[in-house]
């Protein structure tokens, strides 16, 4: 008869699960040799892992035990003879492992001619390679027929590392326990030898409790889920192996070693309502198989299948297994008679471990601990740190200047090219700030009538409008270029960033509102309402909705371009309602505004479908916005023709170079003008700098270096020349600065416990995209009237919604405002869950939220005198969060919800 099928696997260089049918299991395991080794040669072990790659190693099909009749081919002794230590020493970088010393042996005499070796090559999260080494000989006819031999079948194995519970930030680490405490299930001298027997006897004493909460635990049914060959067709010939395991491991120059004393066993079911874990502690060491030859605790952990990410049955074993790697603290165990000392060493052991995770000790100074978050001590600012004067542009020039001509050769010149992306990116920054621009000079110019706040006030005290615009452009650039040179922009380091999405999402909302408006008025007008009253009626409706005028509807655009409305005297009430309603016009413009929306939001997540190729997946989700645009710009002007629809006012009469008369002010004016200057450049202060960090946050992995301090003088030089010609101020703005960078970025789709994360891998950082989309505005001018008054407001309007709903991507306070509608099982694995009890986390929600409608309140106000405090609402946040909120929610806690992962 010919010999029977041989199966191996290799997984980091050790022998797992090795079982060939006919030979006796307690044969001494050998290392297989590599393919292409010579006869004899042991196989090349990779050095030791670094601290980071010390990690709890998961089976999810583990290979661990023998099948029902194998016996032990390894020796059984007690863990303080056999096993080394593996505690956690303070002098340590590193955590030692269990070495079987019996475990290595030569090669076996095999003939290579009676092996077929298939190689494949997996990289794990933790950048571990995994070899699997398949090794078959069959017998020609059986390889012919259509069924398999007995007991012949298919084994899936993946393995992957997990991190250590961080007991002094992870919250659920401490609640794991706790809870554990409560309802304590310890078996002290359990004398079953087979791990059946022993599973079995666990189950047995978490259905026997007294306070048992799960009528419908079945225990041959569980015990049937925690082993591989539940289903199978033939029982009792099937592979009988532990199905979902943790264990201690690390990697030394002899290979991958496990920790044999204890073992961690967890299993969900649908039958079971609530979490259990119960730990067994047996009379003497077991020997159940390969990496398993010692085993004196074995902890069981049961959770239903429908669990928060945080309270899965791997995240409590994840939390008891951390404590069981270390070696002293299980042979304390050894030594506790009763279960009140067994409770007492897990308690002291959870104090240990908070103490140890409060920093890292000095001698693993050289590693990387990611397992261990440490808290940055940020010194407080003091009056020297802004002297001298000039400092900060000095640092900012001599940090970008080396790399300045890369900002123009990157993606250009070398190897590594982007031209396609340049060009995609610069068409996307091109329409994000010629329309939206567009679009906010129409709201305005529509809402007010031309009367905005500056002109408002030139008419109210009968003051030159150009003139005291001018004055207040100047003012406003003197008070930033003070803000540059006395290196002001240190106080940003104080917005935090859920201040800093608060601001954002402001922001966000002012797009969607101001959609609102334009749409509002466009049914106001055409949908229903009588000719006659239709300016009465317009202008109440809108003082009710709170609709009236508007100083800066969003930060930016709206500040400027509003500021160029024409005067009120250029458009006569009578020949705005000369025009006749239709219900056509504005049942159509929601639905091309909609449809907007809608295309330009589909192509710009179209990249994660699986249509087309990539790159040109890429190139539609990157040309979103222009697509969209022209699409319904055409669909509107050409499909329906005969449909009036609304766009927007051009006055090409006035001179765009015409200086102002800056000596028609008196001294009062001047004055006026300067408190009104200090306000904005407050205003433009916070954006400019808040923007810039937005853009250059950690994960937009950014290498170039900030300038902060330059960029607000430069910001400050261009706004003065700007002023004396009455055009529209410029600073960096919200949402397109952030939309930039992504626009620009590599990014890559990671999956960590069933939900994807978008990672930026790197970033291009050129200037021609920047530079190329402003000359592309410059003609723009060219455009006017035709053919850019081709583009309806509608269009526009849904331009507002697209901006604003990929603005709110990746803001935290939207995500965790959304959790409040989700099931707990949904909720993502993100770094706030793990650290912040849920109850905190809603807390500290709900406090922002109350900050955003203040600012709603004083941004959004019809009143135009009250918008001009808006700049000193936005510092308010700063007391707010540092001295109100700790008030409320521990200080721990809202370090952690601020923290960037």
């Amino acid at each position: 008869m010919p010999p029977p099928a041989v199966a191996r696997a290799i997984v980091s260089q050790g022998v797992v699960g090795v079982y060939r049918p006919g030979e006796d299991p307690g044969a001494r395991h050998k290392q297989p040799r590599p393919s292409g080794a010579r006869r004899g040669e042991r196989a090349r072990l990779p050095p030791p892992f670094s601290l980071e790659d010390q990690r709890l190693r998961l089976p999810e099909s583990p290979g661990l035990g023998w099948p029902r009749r194998a016996r032990s081919r390894c020796p059984v002794g007690p863990e303080n003879s056999s096993m080394s230590q593996c505690a956690y020493p303070e002098d340590a970088g590193y955590l030692k492992c269990d070495v079987d010393d019996a475990s290595e042996t030569h090669e076996e005499s095999l003939g290579e001619e009676a092996f077929d070796t298939v190689n494949s090559s997996i990289v794990s999260g933790e950048s571990v390679r995994f070899f699997v080494h398949v090794n078959l000989q069959v017998q020609p006819s059986q390889a012919a027929e259509s069924e398999l031999p007995d007991g012949c079948g298919l084994l899936h194995t993946s393995r992957k590392y997990l991190k250590l519970k961080n007991f002094e930030e992870e919250i659920r680490a401490h609640r794991d326990l706790d809870g554990f405490l409560d309802r304590a299930s310890i078996i002290l001298n359990e004398t079953a030898t087979s791990l059946d027997d022993v599973l079995r006897a666990m189950l047995l004493r978490l259905v026997h409790k007294p306070d048992n909460t799960e009528p419908d635990c079945n225990v041959d049914l569980l015990m049937a889920v925690l082993f591989t060959d539940a289903g199978t067709p033939m029982e009792g010939k099937a592979v009988h192996l532990l199905s979902d395991t943790i264990q201690g491991v690390t990697a030394t120059v002899t290979g991958v070693q496990y920790q044999q004393s204890w073992l961690c066993i967890i299993c969900t079911s649908k039958s079971l309502l609530k979490r259990h874990v119960c730990i067994s502690r047996l009379v003497r060491p077991q020997n159940w198989g390969e990496n398993c030859c010692e085993v004196r605790f074995v902890i069981l952990v049961l959770a239903p299948p429908k669990m928060k990410s945080t309270k899965t049955a791997t995240e409590v074993g994840r939390t008891f297994a951390t404590m069981f790697l270390d070696i002293t603290f299980r042979q304390k165990l050894l030594k506790t008679r009763t279960e009140e000392e067994f409770k007492e060493a897990l308690v002291h052991q959870r104090q240990l471990l908070t103490v140890m995770d409060q920093g890292p000790n000095p001698s693993l100074k050289n590693y990387s601990i990611s397992s261990i978050c440490v808290q940055k001590s940020h010194q407080p600012l003091q009056h020297k740190d802004f002297f001298p004067v000039g400092k900060g542009i000095r640092e900012d020039f001599a940090r970008r200047f080396p790399v300045y001509s890369l900002d123009f050769t990157d993606g250009i010149i070398g190897k590594n090219k982007a031209v396609g992306k340049f060009i995609t990116t610069t068409l996307f920054l091109y329409f994000a700030c010629l329309l939206p621009t567009i679009a906010f000079g129409s709201l305005n110019d529509e809402i007010t009538y031309g009367a905005i706040v500056i002109r408002g006030i030139c008419d109210d005290y009968e003051l030159d409008f150009n003139t005291f615009y001018a004055w207040t452009g100047l003012w406003n650039s003197f008070f930033l270029a003070l803000y540059a040179l006395f290196n002001f922009s240190l106080i940003m380091s104080l917005f935090k960033r859920s201040t800093e999405e608060i601001i954002a999402l402001f922001i966000s909302m002012t797009f969607v509102l101001d959609a609102v408006k334009g749409t509002v008025k466009i049914f106001q007008k055409y949908y229903g309402i009588s000719h006659g009253n239709h300016n009465a009626d317009h202008i109440s409706v809108l003082s009710l909705l709170g609709l009236g005028t508007s100083l800066n509807t969003s930060f930016h655009t709206a500040l400027n371009t509003s500021l160029l409305a024409n005067p009120p005297e250029l458009t006569s009430v009578s020949s705005r309602s000369a025009e006749h309603p239709s219900r056509e016009t504005a049942v159509l413009s929601l639905l091309i505004m909609l449809g907007t929306l809608w295309l330009s939001y589909t192509l710009y997540q179209f990249k994660k479908s699986p249509y087309l190729h990539p790159y040109m997946r890429e190139i539609l989700s990157d040309c979103a916005l222009p697509i969209s645009v022209l699409t319904f710009s055409l669909i509107s002007s050409y499909g329906f023709r005969e449909i009036k629809m609304s766009k927007f006012r051009y006055n090409p009469s006035e001179s765009l170079f015409k200086i102002a008369e800056m000596q028609s002010l008196s001294l009062g004016a001047i004055g006026s003008a300067m408190g009104l200057g200090f306000l904005l450049s407050m205003l433009f202060f916070i954006e400019q700098n808040l923007v810039a960090a937005l853009a250059n946050a950690p994960e937009n992995r950014l290498v170039k270096g900030t300038a902060y301090h330059w960029d607000l003088l430069l910001v400050a030089v261009i706004n003065t020349g700007l002023s004396l010609f009455g055009m529209p101020w410029i600073h960096a703005a919200y949402p397109h600065s952030p939309l930039h960078v992504r626009a620009l970025a590599v990014v890559e789709e990671r999956v960590e416990n069933g939900h994807i994360y978008e990672t930026i891998v790197n970033v291009w950082e050129t200037r021609l995209t920047t530079l190329g989309a402003s000359i592309l505005v410059g003609f723009s001018l060219l455009l006017l009237p035709v053919p850019l008054q081709w583009i309806p407001k509608p269009v526009l309007y849904g331009l507002f919604l697209y901006i604003a709903l990929t603005s709110i991507d990746a803001n935290q306070l939207f995500e965790r405002m959304a959790l409040l509608l989700k099931d707990q099982a949904s909720y993502p694995p993100t770094h706030y869950i793990r650290r912040v009890p849920q109850r905190k986390i809603h807390y500290f929600t709900g406090l922002q939220v109350l900050q955003l409608l203040l600012l709603c309140a004083f941004g959004m106000s019809p009143l135009p005198y009250m918008k001009m405090i808006f700049p000193l609402i936005m510092m308010a946040m700063i007391p707010i969060r540092y001295k109100l909120l700790p008030r409320i929610i521990e200080a721990k806690y809202l370090d952690a919800m601020d923290a960037e992962h």
